[in-house]
């Protein structure tokens, strides 16, 4: 959409940041065809410093996405394949003894980088998973008793795979919940198949496109600082809330809310909030609508519940669960 056309949009916000924000966002979406809901997510991440898990099976571009958002963007990017044998040093880096000045010297892992790539965080052991959580919530590494800050912007996507479970070792709670959205990425409609089958040829025989812009860091900060400003109204607050409190409460759906064992804690009502405002940023809008809130709900919410085990028998999901909730639950 253009930019005269949001701005004829009532509450539309349009000025010269935005429009490299939705640049580097158009880029994606050509380098990624029938993915849009994966790249907006990614460019909510990007807008509110949150960190993305994103869930697909092989092959459905989750590593080249985050691939080409760096690309997209000048700081620094790391990669990491994790591994049943992988270190936490390997992501955090270690001291070592320097003979020659008699000094020890910390060598950084590649979590010092603002944009990071966690392939299958699953297959990683629990001490890798539990330095990893530490990098996300705090934005700082503990090396050797001495604590090292991060890169700022700072951002953890990580992938899994549902449908290898052999060798791998199951994120905990506290670990999902330590991402601003939980991403399903399904298989692409036959259209959207042929067109990837014609980019990938194009990009064998031309090579691939490069991005169209390179966001600084000085202009990510100052995109999540606009966007972090979106007006949310105290009625839509209160529906949040109601949202939320719906897997804890029987007052919206009783049952619904028999099915979950362990419902979502403030920290899912958070999330809901600035994943709302970055979509509504994203979209030129000044203010957050109910659309927003539910087109991100199952992404914000799901892995913050936990099923029964006679709802996980019957075959439910908590991703279920959530788009029931938001059907209940009316924005006032």
């Amino acid at each position: 959409m253009s930019g005269a056309a949001l701005a004829e949009r009532p509450g539309a916000v349009s000025d010269p940041l935005r429009a490299r924000i939705l640049e580097l966002r158009a880029g994606l979406e050509h380098g990624l065809i029938g993915c849009e809901g994966l790249v907006e997510r990614l460019m909510i991440g990007l807008l509110t410093g949150g960190h993305l898990l994103i869930e697909g099976a092989p092959g459905l571009a989750k590593t080249r996405a985050v691939k080409r958002l760096a690309d997209g963007l000048d700081g620094s990017f790391a990669r990491i394949q994790c591994t049943p044998d992988l270190m936490p040093a390997d992501l955090t880096g270690t001291t070592v003894w320097r003979q020659d000045a008699g000094t020890f010297e910390f060598l950084p892992g590649p979590l010092f980088h603002s944009l990071i790539l966690v392939d299958e965080v699953n297959r990683a052991p629990p001490k890798v998973q539990s330095a990893l959580l530490e990098a996300m919530a705090e934005g700082q590494i503990t090396v050797s008793g001495t604590t090292h800050p991060l890169a700022d912007p700072f951002m953890v996507v990580a992938t899994q795979n549902p449908i290898e479970h052999a060798g791998t070792f199951p994120l905990p709670e506290a670990q999902l919940d330590r991402f601003l959205l939980h991403v399903v990425v399904g298989m692409p409609d036959e259209a959207s198949e042929r067109k990837i089958l014609d980019l990938v040829e194009g990009e064998l025989n031309h090579h691939g496109e490069a991005m169209p812009v390179k966001l600084s860091v000085t202009e990510v900060l100052a995109a999540r600082e606009a966007a972090l400003k979106t007006y949310v109204s105290p009625a839509l607050k209160d529906y949040l809330v109601r949202i939320v409190a719906a897997t804890r409460t029987d007052s919206a759906a009783p049952e619904l809310r028999a099915a979950i064992e362990h419902p979502a804690s403030p920290r899912g009502t958070l999330a809901l909030m600035v994943a709302g405002k970055a979509r509504a940023y994203l979209h030129g809008r000044d203010h957050v609508i109910p659309e927003d809130v539910a087109d991100l709900a199952a992404d914000a919410l799901s892995h913050r519940i936990g099923l029964t085990w006679r709802a996980a028998a019957e075959g439910l999901t908590t991703r279920g669960i959530v788009a029931g909730l938001v059907q209940r639950v009316r924005a006032l």
